[in-house]
């Protein structure tokens, strides 16, 4: 099959050990990043089989009614980025493997990652050091401290974990039927919302963006937290009502935000407000961007590929495509 590829910034897949699995294929690789539709069409014009990467590109009703020979779409996770009706109006099926299995270990060690370099100040003295200035500031110890886990899944649970081992007391705070499952794992589960955001010094957000948690976190949650209390995002600049946490931040409560997620991704604004506040340690959405990650995430979106391939198509998001079309 000819088989395209978007996004891939670093040309990273072909390193990948993966890779190999397309070897019978005529796989074309982009690594820039476009958005006009009519060049998107352009480059897709012969593609049977269309790879994404996470949500970097969307991909419309339109886009899709222009281009004739796409018949399958593979990636990995949640997909908002695509029209799902769209691909089945036009026989095209789109797969993706929503890993149900694991956690991402690499958005929970990034987490974690955040959560030490806003605690210690580590850009700002590396930042310090580097222009001959020495010491900039003193950074605060995590141990003895409460960490807020907001949503309990599998990345959650992971940081959770970390905080255990780094000596802080874990707090949970989410749905009614995971808080239960928290407890019953053991962990401290808080009485109310309004006491979760009151009573941790780190509040870190750990939910998929679906219609049910879009802006869960309000105005008032954040204005509710310590002036001394950091919130950590690297799941969805969704899950916060927009504008509230630059409003927050301007007013101090919390005092510190490290965040990997943006209400615009890709972000190419070096003037956006949110990146000029001195409170706010800010990473490009690079949770899940580490070769082992990449390794792991592809391997199934290039079997997604093959199995289609093969005329057993696996985790189907809109089987019905394939009924109404014969390509």
């Amino acid at each position: 099959m000819k088989v395209a590829i978007l996004d891939d910034w670093f040309d990273t897949l072909k390193s990948l050990s993966c890779f190999s699995k397309l070897h019978e294929h005529e796989v074309v690789v982009w690594t820039d990043h476009v958005e006009d539709e009519d060049e998107l069409a352009h480059r897709l014009a012969d593609a049977e089989a269309l790879i994404l990467i996470r949500e970097r590109t969307k991909i419309t009703g339109s886009l899709l009614d222009r281009l004739p020979n796409l018949r399958l779409i593979s990636q990995r996770s949640v997909y908002p980025h695509v029209d799902v009706a769209g691909c089945t109006r036009n026989g095209v099926l789109l797969c993706s493997n929503l890993h149900a299995d694991t956690p991402s270990y690499a958005a929970a060690e990034l987490t974690w990652a955040l959560l030490l370099a806003a605690a210690r100040q580590i850009p700002e003295q590396v930042a310090s050091l580097k222009a001959g200035r020495w010491i900039m500031g003193v950074g605060h110890t995590l141990r003895g401290k409460t960490l807020g886990i907001y949503g309990w899944g599998r990345i959650g649970a992971a940081v959770a974990g970390y905080g255990r081992a780094f000596g802080m007391n874990v707090q949970v705070w989410a749905r009614e039927e995971s808080r239960a499952r928290a407890a019953q794992e053991g962990w401290a589960v808080a009485k109310s919302k309004a006491e979760f955001f009151a009573n941790c010094d780190v509040v870190s957000l750990h939910m998929r963006l679906v219609p049910d948690t879009r802006g869960i976190v309000t105005a008032d949650d954040l204005k509710a937290m310590k002036p001394s209390a950091i919130l950590i995002n690297t799941s969805r600049a969704g899950l916060i009502v927009p504008g509230a946490l630059l409003a927050a931040l301007r007013a101090g409560r919390p005092g510190k935000a490290a965040i990997d997620v943006f209400e615009t991704e890709p972000l190419l604004d070096p003037n956006d407000p949110l990146l000029s506040l001195p409170n706010v340690l800010a990473t490009p959405h690079i949770g899940y961007v580490t070769v082992e990650e990449f390794d792991l995430q592809f391997a199934d979106v290039f079997d997604q590929i093959n199995a289609f391939g093969a005329g057993a198509p696996i985790n189907m998001i809109n089987p019905e495509a394939l009924g109404d079309h014969n390509h």
